[in-house]
C-alpha cells in the first residue's frame, strides 16, 4: 500500500458527443471534436505529471444514444494516461439496465486500467492505498441523495476515502442546474471524506476545503462560471487538507455581451471589443439601442471581419433600431417609384416635425413614428448590394 500520498485528476462533465444546433454547421462540429481533444490533454496532463488516478464525475456522454464511433473515439482519447480511471454516470448517461455504459462493455472498448462504477460499492485501488466512494446514477432524476452511503461505507483501515458524485448540493447551487439530484452539503464530514469530486454544475466552485466541484474541461455554455479547468488535487495522507489547483486545460472562450447604443460613439467600445476576438472565441453578441446609417456600416463591417476570425459569432440585433439623421436621408439616392415613395415619406417626416409641441403630443406623433420605421427599412434595403 502506497504512502507518499495520493495526487489525482478531478474532471467531470465531457457532454462527449454534445450537438451544438444553434451555430453554423463548421462551427458545430468544431465544438463536438474539442470536447475530444479536451480528454486528450486530460490524458497527456495526468501522464506528465505523474498524476495517481483520474476521477471522472459524471456525464462522461451527452446522451445515451451517441454513437458507436464515438465511445469507440472517446476510450481512444484517454489512452495518454495508463494509470486507473474512474468513472461514475450522470444525469446524462445514467446506468441504466441498458445504457451506453451496456454498450460500451458490449464493444469490449473499455481499457483494464479504466474502473466504471456502476454501483453503489467502494472501488479500490490498492497500490495507493485509496478508497473511491461512487455515487452513480442509476436513473436520470434522483429525490434523494445517492451519498448517504458514504456515511456507513466501511473501507480498510489507513485508506484515504475519496467521495465521487453527481448532482447538486442542496441550499447552495442555483436552481438552474442541469439535475435535480441533492447531495448534502456535509457529505464530506458526514463520511469522513478526505475529498469530496463533484459533477453537475459546469463551472468550477469550492464548496467548502473537502469538496469541490471542478466544472467541464471545456466551456459549452455561455455562463461566467470558471469552467475550461481541471482541478490537480493532493492528499498526503488520511486526514489530511487537500491540495487543490486549478488547471486550464479548456481551447474555447465562451463570452456574451450587451452593448446598449444611442449615440455614434457608442459603437466604439462594440468595435473595440470585436477587434480583441481571436480563433478561441465563441460569442454571442447582444446589440440593443438605436444607430444611423453611417454607424451601422462601420459596425457590420467589424461584425464581418471578427466573424473571418473566431470560432463563433452569433449577433443579436432585434432590438437595434436604425435611425437615419437628415444627412443620411438626404442622402439616399434612389429612382423611379422608389423614388417617389422617398419623397413622400420626407414630406411626412418633415410635415410631422413642423407640428407644434402640444399638437405632437395631441396626436402621438403617429405619422413620424410611420415615416421615419419606413425611411429606415427603406434604407436599409437601397443601400443592400444590389
Amino acid at each position: 500500500m502506497a504512502s507518499s500520498g495520493f495526487r489525482f485528476v478531478h474532471t467531470a462533465d465531457w457532454q462527449i458527443g454534445r450537438q451544438y444546433q444553434r451555430f453554423e454547421p463548421e462551427d458545430a462540429a468544431a465544438l463536438f471534436e474539442a470536447r475530444f481533444a479536451v480528454v486528450q490533454r486530460i490524458a497527456d496532463y495526468a501522464a506528465q505529471h505523474d498524476c495517481d488516478a483520474v476521477l471522472v464525475a459524471g456525464d462522461v456522454f451527452d446522451a445515451q444514444t451517441v454513437s458507436e464511433r464515438t465511445v469507440r473515439r472517446l476510450f481512444n482519447a484517454m489512452q495518454g494516461f495508463g494509470g486507473p480511471w474512474v468513472l461514475i454516470p450522470g444525469n446524462h448517461d445514467a446506468a441504466l439496465a441498458e445504457s451506453v455504459w451496456t454498450r460500451a462493455q458490449q464493444l469490449e472498448v473499455v481499457p483494464s486500467n479504466v474502473h466504471l462504477a456502476l454501483a453503489a460499492q467502494p472501488v479500490l485501488l490498492q497500490d495507493l492505498g485509496v478508497a473511491i466512494l461512487p455515487a452513480p446514477l442509476t436513473q436520470r432524476r434522483t429525490h434523494h441523495d445517492l451519498t448517504a452511503w458514504f456515511d456507513h461505507a466501511q473501507t480498510p483501515d489507513g485508506y484515504m476515502r475519496v467521495g465521487l458524485a453527481h448532482g447538486s448540493v442542496s441550499g447552495i447551487l442555483s436552481g438552474d442546474v442541469d439535475s435535480a439530484n441533492p447531495l448534502a452539503p456535509d457529505r464530506a464530514a458526514r463520511g469522513r471524506l478526505d475529498y469530496l469530486a463533484l459533477g453537475d454544475w459546469h463551472g468550477m466552485r469550492s464548496i467548502d476545503a473537502r469538496t469541490w466541484y471542478s466544472g467541464t474541461p471545456e466551456t459549452d455554455r455561455f455562463r461566467n462560471n470558471e469552467s475550461g479547468h481541471l482541478l490537480d488535487v493532493s492528499i498526503s495522507g488520511p486526514d489530511a487538507t487537500p491540495q487543490v489547483r486549478a488547471v486550464r486545460v479548456g481551447q474555447y472562450v465562451w463570452d456574451a455581451p450587451q452593448f446598449q447604443l444611442s449615440m455614434p460613439t457608442d459603437a466604439e467600445p462594440v468595435i473595440d471589443y470585436l477587434q480583441t476576438l481571436g480563433p478561441e472565441h465563441v460569442v454571442s453578441l447582444v446589440l440593443s439601442g438605436h444607430l444611423d446609417l453611417a454607424t451601422q456600416r462601420r459596425l457590420l463591417d467589424a461584425v464581418a471581419a471578427a466573424q473571418a476570425r473566431v470560432r463563433a459569432l452569433d449577433v443579436e440585433m432585434d432590438a437595434l433600431a436604425l435611425q437615419p439623421t437628415d444627412d443620411d436621408i438626404a442622402a439616399l439616392q434612389a429612382d423611379g417609384y422608389v423614388a417617389d415613395v422617398l419623397h413622400t415619406l420626407r414630406g411626412m417626416l418633415a410635415s410631422a416635425s413642423a407640428q407644434d409641441a402640444a399638437a405632437m403630443a395631441q396626436s402621438n406623433t403617429a405619422e413620424a413614428v410611420v415615416a421615419r420605421d419606413a425611411l429606415a427599412l427603406l434604407a436599409e434595403i437601397l443601400q443592400e448590394p444590389q
